[in-house]
């Protein structure tokens, strides 16, 4: 009689032991010893890989190059560029194809990453993201495209040529609006992250390619950001402003990558005019230094002081009250790359960039416990624990906060003069350009009334087709 009974009672003692055998062994994260490239890389490998189960574009039936809904069109820009990084920093090329097949689509027919599925809703920061993925291809000697598709350079002189033609002196003496068009809510803003990114790609045409019409107009960005209120006195990056008060009050609000983003781009001026030989530039590459050193020392605002997260990046803005939205999620992720990469054009900055970016690379691993595989990764690093989340965002973080540890034992970005490959065209954009494509009149109110009218008549008559249908 006993005997059954005390069977039953010990199989749910064993299953139980086993259970929790099983999700220990599901829950050992991922390990990381900061000192150790092959660690870093195996740790990128399985980050990356839990990265790519969120891609849907290479689904029968899908879009190359976009993600899913939540996530914009402007974030799948800023993944491509991780996974370029990440085939840069650890050789592994197992997304080098989709990557490539990604970034010749959604460049579009005309090669400007102003395709005719995101035309009518895309910002300049939008484009701006894909054409900063194919600068890093450029720079990075990634794999060129076809030789009748333009080529990576080429993509970047297409967006650059369009968006000089955007910059507007009616309002705030200049600057690029966050949107193209005007239907689009956000037009009357000129932001931080819109000008940075075409400050940004100047900076690198201009290293690249040895052009000085592009360092001018990085410098004509610069000037203007900082004229206007946008980088502070201390360089303190602030999020924009609108034109409807001629930019005369500032959105202090202040977002990783809006740091991130200046930084790298002043890092490559530095770079740039530190090459040249006169004494003018001489001077102008000290301006560049103290400019790094300022946006550099501003950096600190993201990165925790508290002994337990000393130096791991938070997102200030949003993640001490668990307010980040799909798009914040992913700020962090383009600091770490940004930060890595200035290390490199700059390497005076690297024991103190490394420094912020060792801490936080192992506390951002130490988030990577969850999803079906034991290893998708977190938010919020400064914890010590995981929260619970899974997404793109919070993938690239982690992604780029550790492959960015590896900057140090890989080559500097190509230019044209030192065995970059990639194809290029100064002329690109400066045609019948998808601006003009899509450039339809202002929305009157005369239109909407007339649009109303329309559609009630189109309304009506439908209705009464189904009515005698139905008779």
């Amino acid at each position: 009689m006993n005997a059954p009974w005390t069977l039953s009672r010990l199989w749910p003692s064993k299953f139980t032991l086993l259970l929790l055998l099983s999700v220990q062994a599901l829950a050992t994260g991922i390990s990381l010893d900061v000192d150790s490239d092959e660690s870093i890389k195996s740790a990128a490998s399985t980050v990356v890989y839990d990265l790519i189960t969120f891609y849907t574009g290479n689904n029968t039936g899908d879009v190359a190059g976009n993600l899913p809904s939540p996530y914009y069109w402007w974030e799948a820009g800023g993944l491509f560029g991780s996974l370029i990084n990440y085939w840069a920093y650890t050789g592994d090329d197992t997304y080098n194809d989709i990557t490539v097949q990604a970034l010749i689509h959604q460049a579009g027919s005309d090669g400007d990453f102003m395709p005719a599925n995101q035309t009518l809703d895309e910002g300049n920061d939008d484009q701006c993201f894909w054409a900063i993925s194919a600068m890093m291809a450029a720079e990075r000697n990634f794999t060129n495209p076809p030789s009748s598709d333009p080529g990576w350079l080429a993509m970047v002189q297409a967006v650059f040529n369009e968006q000089t033609t955007r910059w507007d002196a009616s309002t705030c003496d200049g600057g690029l609006r966050w949107q193209i068009f005007t239907w689009n809510a956000g037009y009357d803003y000129k932001n931080s992250i819109a000008n940075g990114c075409f400050f940004n790609i100047a900076a690198r045409l201009a290293r690249y390619t040895g052009n000085a019409t592009y360092a001018k107009w990085a410098t004509r960005a610069w000037d203007w950001t900082e004229t206007v209120g946008l980088i502070g006195s201390s360089y303190e990056i602030y999020d924009g402003s609108s034109d409807t008060t001629n930019c005369s009050s500032l959105d202090n609000d202040r977002w990783t990558y809006n740091t991130g983003v200046y930084l790298l781009g002043a890092a490559i001026m530095y770079n740039y005019t530190s090459s040249l030989s006169t004494n003018a530039s001489t001077n102008t590459s000290s301006i560049w230094k103290a400019r790094v050193d300022g946006l550099l020392s501003s950096a600190n605002h993201f990165f925790s002081t508290n002994s337990s997260s000393e130096n791991v990046m938070y997102e200030r803005q949003c993640e001490l009250i668990d307010n980040c939205d799909t798009d914040e999620l992913s700020f962090k992720a383009y600091l770490s790359r940004w930060m890595a990469e200035a290390a490199q054009v700059a390497p005076y900055t690297y024991n103190t960039i490394m420094s912020y970016l060792r801490a936080t690379a192992q506390a951002a691993v130490a988030q990577c416990e969850g999803g079906s595989t034991g290893t998708y990764c977190g938010f919020e690093w400064t914890t010590g624990t995981y929260d619970g989340s899974t997404g793109v965002g919070q993938q690239m973080g982690v992604l780029e906060a550790v492959q960015g540890l590896l900057i140090g034992s890989v080559r500097g970005p190509y230019t044209a003069s030192t065995g970059g490959t990639s194809k290029g065209n100064s002329a690109a954009g400066t045609g019948d350009s998808s601006d003009s494509a899509v450039s339809f009149s202002p929305i009157t109110t005369a239109d909407r009334v007339g649009a109303a009218i329309l559609t009630a008549a189109i309304l009506g008559g439908v209705l009464s087709a189904v009515y005698l249908m139905i008779s």
